[in-house]
């Protein structure tokens, strides 16, 4: 089959992302996005600015009274303690109100950060069930795990909550500057134009920084991706003696995400201590002029004054140290941001919510001039043509990539065709809901699939109203039974993740009662009993004789001595059913299907 391999959609998928996260646009859209899907907890938001708010216009005044504290013991013997008195408990109880605005503030917005976390993992996971499989097929696993919850965290620890501290951090700065120009005008400004100079280096650094902070992210799921696929075939690599590839390739993606974040801390860290170094000059500039002022008798300006003015320097710089520092973290989290939006702006599976249902089926299938390919230049399956009775048993068969499995796809909708038609007892598969359709199919592949639960759950997945009666019924039809209840806890086995305490041939015969349990009036079987021994295999399909007896029973088979027994046999090359028949009338012709079968069973075909 001609399609692009999976690394090969990755590089075209990351491209595709690279140019988005470097359009002039892209953040303010990412900004708007992000806002538009916090938007059942904007409320925590809202709370969080008004806190903020009132915690800033209580810091702002404590350097007020402080000076008229300060103004008030002036030297030996002139101090007004009634003043000081109550100046220094308004300050106290200043103290208070900004602590209390300063806590509720830092519970609203960890309130806000952690449900819109919520909030997108919730559309994150929604979002997968329902994009097209071909979507899942061409994006490696690591990375979508990644981005659902490396990524998710980024948004929400260093997006929501550093454009609120970004928020409360310009509250602050404004509010400084009023106050500053209320006291004098003169040091005000002084303040004001030395200040700012920390913002512009801040910018310099983080436009530098950018760029790294884009590719750490991307990076990151790189890592994910590279070390999922190697947990995931691991007996693979031990098999095959590659633990030192593996280990060397591990250092190549491990070295450039250490690089890449080195460079980007580096930068990001810069910020802070420069700011910080501006801002220590301005300090002792304002110090040095205020007592210059107070020298040449300006007038309302005194001791107290000076010392509220390097309160309102510091504070008045503070907010900027801050924002510097909270700039790296919102420059990752927009990274982080368009890497979730590239999935969630993912076209959805056209929606059949208004289609009728399928009800009766009996199980004929008629494929009519079907045609289908993955890549519009690269042709797969053309002109495909065969009617299925109701109860046979189809068999397909051929070399690999000739299409069997993309017409079980087919067949199931995971893929929708190109043009042509699939009817099933009547119906067009395009005019009734899909999960009416895929309910009629019981599915067996060759890669099982289990869940952390019991035995019983696992093999009740298709029905899990069914009574335990049911669940050991299919369970011995499968010939599991006696394994089962050799078992310390029975049907109540907890199994562990995926299966792992299992043979591969109990996890297969697992699966095999699963589907035996829910009874549809259609089989597919893909190399179904592939992983279990030819005892097991020959007491399988006698089970599969009587429950599928009078229901379709779709087979893909490499190993034909599995299928002789087929009502009809479809042999495929290249897209197209070249022959087709039962197993003896495809080995008189002497044609494909006996070249195929001699190929797997010399002598057999002599004896027969």
């Amino acid at each position: 089959m001609a399609r692009l391999s999976l690394s090969q959609e990755r590089d075209r998928l990351s491209k595709e992302s690279r140019a988005k996260y470097l359009s002039k646009k892209a953040n303010f859209s990412t900004f708007r996005k992000v806002w538009h899907y916090a938007a059942p907890n904007r409320g925590y938001m809202y709370l969080t600015f008004i806190f903020d708010l009132l915690n800033s216009l209580a810091e702002l005044l404590i350097p007020i009274f402080m000076g008229y504290a300060i103004n008030c013991a002036v030297g030996a013997g002139r101090v007004d303690f009634n003043g000081l008195t109550i100046n220094v408990l308004i300050m106290l109880g200043l103290v208070l109100v900004a602590a209390l605005f300063n806590w509720l503030g830092s519970l609203t917005i960890n309130a806000f950060a952690y449900k819109a976390s919520y909030t997108f993992r919730d559309l994150f996971f929604k979002k997968i069930n329902s994009v097209p499989l071909n979507f899942i097929d061409t994006n490696s696993h690591g990375d979508l795990l990644s981005r659902m919850v490396n990524d998710i965290d980024l948004i929400c620890d260093g997006f929501l909550e550093s454009i609120a501290s970004l928020i409360s951090g310009m509250m602050t700065i404004i509010g400084t500057i009023i106050a500053m120009y209320l006291l004098n005008v003169k040091m005000a400004t002084i303040i004001l134009v030395l200040t700012p100079m920390s913002i512009f280096i801040a910018w310099y650094i983080v436009a530098k920084s950018k760029k790294y902070f884009k590719m750490e992210v991307q990076t990151q799921g790189e890592l994910s991706g590279f070390l999922e696929e190697y947990i995931g075939g691991e007996r693979v690599v031990k098999a095959f003696s590659r633990e030192q590839k593996s280990v060397d390739d591990f250092k190549k993606i491990n070295q450039k995400y250490y690089k890449i974040g080195e460079k980007s801390q580096f930068y990001g860290n810069l910020t802070n201590p420069t700011t910080r170094f501006i801002n220590g000059i301005v300090y002792g500039v304002v110090g040095l002029v205020g007592a210059l002022l107070v020298l040449s008798g300006e007038p309302a300006f005194t001791i107290g004054t000076i010392s509220s003015f390097l309160t309102f320097a510091n504070s008045f710089g503070r907010p900027f140290n801050e924002i510097s520092s909270e700039i790296s973290d919102i420059q990752t989290a927009f990274a982080a941001a368009a890497r979730v939006f590239s999935v969630l702006d993912e076209e959805d599976e056209p929606s059949d919510e208004n289609l009728p249902e399928l009800l009766d089926c009996t199980g004929e299938i008629e494929i009519k001039n079907v045609y289908f390919s993955y890549l519009p230049k690269v042709k797969l399956i053309e002109n495909f043509n065969v009617n299925v009775h109701a109860g046979q048993k189809i068999a397909i068969v051929g070399p690999t990539g000739c299409g069997k499995t993309t017409m079980i796809n087919l067949l199931m909708r995971f893929y929708d065709i190109n043009s042509g038609e699939i009817i099933v007892s009547g119906k067009n598969i395009h005019d009734v809901t899909r999960s009416s359709l895929r309910s009629k199919f019981g599915m067996v592949l060759q890669d099982t699939w289990l869940f952390e639960d019991t035995i019983a759950n696992n093999i009740a997945y298709g029905n899990p109203n069914a009574p335990m009666e049911e669940i050991v019924e299919a369970a011995k039809l499968a010939g599991l039974d006696e394994f089962i209840t050799k078992l310390k806890d029975g049907y109540n086995t907890m199994l562990v993740e995926g299966g792992a305490n299992l043979s591969q041939g109990e996890k297969q015969l697992l699966c095999i009662a699963r589907i035996m349990l829910t009874k549809p009036p259609m089989l597919i079987l893909d190399e179904a009993t592939s992983n279990i021994d030819t005892r097991t295999e020959l007491h399988i399909q006698e089970a599969f004789d009587k429950i599928m007896k009078g229901r379709t029973t779709f087979i893909v088979a490499h190993r034909l001595s599995t299928i002789t027994s087929a009502d009809l046999i479809l042999v495929m090359n290249k897209g197209n059913v070249i022959e087709q028949g039962t197993h003896q009338e495809l080995l008189a012709k002497k044609g494909f299907y006996y070249n195929l079968y001699n190929s797997q069973f010399a002598g057999a075909t002599a004896e027969e």
